[in-house]
């Protein structure tokens, strides 16, 4: 009965000391980390602040992104402080249905771009009912968190209200491609620097919209629409000059992301490329002067 009673005890003081262990080293360590979720073919950001509060940027397709989560968040954390959906197409919004469920959400963070879909209908209807906050954002506007600034540069209070003007659909094609109107922001954190496009296709036109956001150095870029053809062209990454670019894409997908041409562009300018297909989960880490990939 003794040693019965001793084993359960040892075995019941090393749980807790395991779990005690990983709270600890769970605390807010004074840095920024981004983690690209590997989601497949679809889009998912985790992003932790030097404060401990935290973001996610986009879902996925499916609830992979639960996984990423569970793996980067700390055991004992069930709410998410923003949660936000850069523009309502199911393989960046289908895995948010998922989270809403597992998580308390504070804010949710999106345009007033409108998707008539039951997709976006019912997670409108799941944060409605979460009592999570609504925060409609367009370019221009400042949210400061954890020590960091986010700026959004798109879409304008003008794109909003002319897209929404739009008939939703012409002889039953849509007219709108909301790709474009995707919620882009730049992200600061000291002398650290990303941007953050959804699916926007960046172009030498923009190059003045995002000017002045960022020092000479742009450590960070999130590729836009999964490495697709005319993700950026080729003026757009000469001036941006990135240290390192994340794409988000599933394994041997049919849609032949990243292209050849993204990937030239990239290599020509000497930028490092990251593919979650192959990397699995992508964490960058940044104390707000270095910065490092894990």
């Amino acid at each position: 009965m003794f040693p019965l009673r001793i084993g359960y005890f040892i075995s019941g003081f090393i749980t807790g000391l395991i779990l005690l262990l990983h709270f600890l080293v769970s605390l807010p360590d004074g840095k920024l980390h981004i983690v690209a979720c590997d989601v497949g073919q679809g889009d998912a950001t985790y992003i932790r602040f030097a404060d401990g509060s935290d973001m996610l940027v986009d879902g996925g397709s499916n609830d992979k992104v639960l996984r990423c989560l569970g793996k980067h968040m700390p055991f004992w954390d069930r709410t998410i402080d923003m949660l936000v959906l850069t523009h309502p197409e199911d393989d960046h919004l289908r895995g948010l249905l998922s989270v809403m469920e597992r998580y308390n959400v504070g804010y949710f963070v999106h345009s007033d771009i409108r998707r008539d879909t039951e997709q976006y209908r019912t997670l409108l209807s799941r944060v409605r009912e979460r009592h999570a906050q609504e925060k409609v954002v367009t370019s221009g506007e400042y949210i400061r968190v954890g020590g960091a600034f986010i700026r959004i540069v798109w879409p304008s209070v003008d794109r909003v209200a002319a897209v929404n003007g739009i008939p939703a659909q012409v002889l039953g094609k849509s007219t709108v491609s909301v790709n474009e109107e995707s919620v882009v922001f730049w992200l600061r954190y000291g002398s650290f620097d990303a941007l953050f496009p959804g699916d926007f296709s960046l172009s030498q036109y923009h190059i003045p919209v995002i000017e002045g956001l960022a020092d000479e150095h742009v450590e960070l870029l999130k590729v836009p629409h999964h490495g697709s053809k005319f993700a950026m062209d080729r003026a757009f990454v000469t001036w941006l000059k990135p240290h390192v670019a994340i794409v988000s894409v599933g394994s041997n997908n049919t849609y032949g992301h990243p292209s050849e041409e993204v990937q030239t562009m990239l290599a020509d300018e000497q930028v490092q490329l990251l593919r979650t297909d192959q990397a699995g989960d992508i964490e960058v880490v940044s104390d707000g002067t270095g910065w490092q990939v894990l």
